[in-house]
């Protein structure tokens, strides 16, 4: 599947087409949902979500790799040297390195703001130091680097119907939820990384600390104070998600299906966190195999019938909705069969965990 996406990107150059494809080869590994629910996109433009992805994936392994004995000053210094990396490829448009060298040439391509890369490694480096957040003002603050902004990233790539202002809230507004609910899922495994993402005065109101939660994990004992908690922070994320839905319809049609997917399963994982009981501190709640499948099928439906029914490109053409918006491409750029590439604006992609799939999507 990598050489068609490639050749329906237009993608030729051999060395661009290793580095695009080591990073679809991250979000295959790393990104469960991410990655399903990117295969729901038309064909060319899977590369370049792969190219965000595999970025925002080293970043976060640089910074939260268990595996990794790497001190919080070594793990700083990665990250400066991956920033450095990143402003050369930016403004070069092209790297040695794979990973940078496929994001600059997205970059370019889809003219995204090179602001949302900076705030999102503003937001891994704070992880190096910030481990917990006085209440949701702070965290919605490390989110718009973390989560919102990669929404934002995403905006050019999948298509939107409206004028991209229009979209950008909604879009900002699914990351976060993304990634509020990937909190929730994995406030044990974060507990163990030093850090607690749930504001903490949300957990106070309940007679909740670090203390509490820390006795909880190593004792693997439930607290009701603690449950009352965990379901307050579900609520709070079901508000964020009733922001973003208003978004969806604002999609390219051919992308809706890509974000309603992975706006269903991330709901299906706050489901699955309630149906367990809120014991998320010691077991990650999982969206059942079987209803993942039903909900990718549902997808694949949904990719049909907006194929059928979107507006028929003749060679060298335009759709009507480019003709009457036309997006100018960067100098030179064009399509397979000599169509000249218009900029798409759409809606985000998301994060794991506190991994790249709960940032976006």
């Amino acid at each position: 599947m990598t050489r068609r996406e490639l050749d329906a990107a237009g993608i030729t150059e051999p060395g661009l087409r290793a580095a695009y494809a080591d990073c679809r080869r991250l979000n295959a590994r790393h990104g469960r949902t991410y990655f399903l629910a990117t295969r729901l996109l038309p064909v060319e433009r899977r590369p370049a979500v792969h190219a965000l992805y595999g970025f925002a994936r080293w970043a976060d392994d640089i910074v939260d790799d268990l595996d990794s004995d790497a001190t919080p000053a070594e793990r700083a210094t990665a990250l400066d040297r991956l920033s450095e990396r990143l402003d050369a490829g930016l403004r070069l448009g092209r790297s040695p390195e794979p990973v940078v060298h496929a994001l600059a040439h997205t970059a370019r391509r889809y003219r995204i703001d090179h602001r949302h890369f900076t705030d999102f490694l503003a937001s891994m480096r704070s992880d190096l130091e910030v481990t917990d957040y006085a209440d949701y003002g702070e965290l919605r603050r490390y989110m718009h680097g973390s989560a919102a902004v990669i929404g934002l990233q995403m905006l050019p790539v999948l298509g939107t119907v409206v004028p991209r202002e229009e979209a950008a809230p909604h879009a900002a507004a699914l990351g976060v939820a993304f990634q509020l609910t990937n909190f929730l899922r994995d406030v044990g495994e974060d507990l163990d990384r030093g850090r607690v993402y749930l504001p903490a005065d949300l957990l106070a109101a309940h007679g909740v600390g670090r203390d509490l939660l820390l006795w909880s994990r190593a004792t693997g004992r439930r607290d009701p104070r603690i449950t009352a908690a965990l379901e307050d922070a579900a609520g709070l994320t079901r508000g964020v998600y009733r922001q973003a839905a208003p978004g969806l319809p604002m999609l390219d049609p051919v992308s809706r299906p890509c974000i309603r997917t992975a706006f269903v399963l991330y709901g299906g994982i706050l489901k699955a966190i309630a149906d367990d009981g809120y014991a998320c501190l010691h077991r990650r709640a999982v969206v059942p195999p079987v209803r993942r499948a039903v909900v990718a099928l549902d997808g694949l439906a949904r990719v049909a019938a907006a194929r059928a029914t979107a507006p028929r490109r003749r060679a060298g053409g335009r759709s009507r909705w480019e003709s009457r918006h036309p997006w100018p491409a960067p100098a030179g750029q064009q399509r397979p069969g000599g169509e000249r590439q218009t900029v798409a604006e759409g809606m985000p992609a998301a994060k794991d965990g506190n991994s790249v799939e709960g940032r976006a999507l």
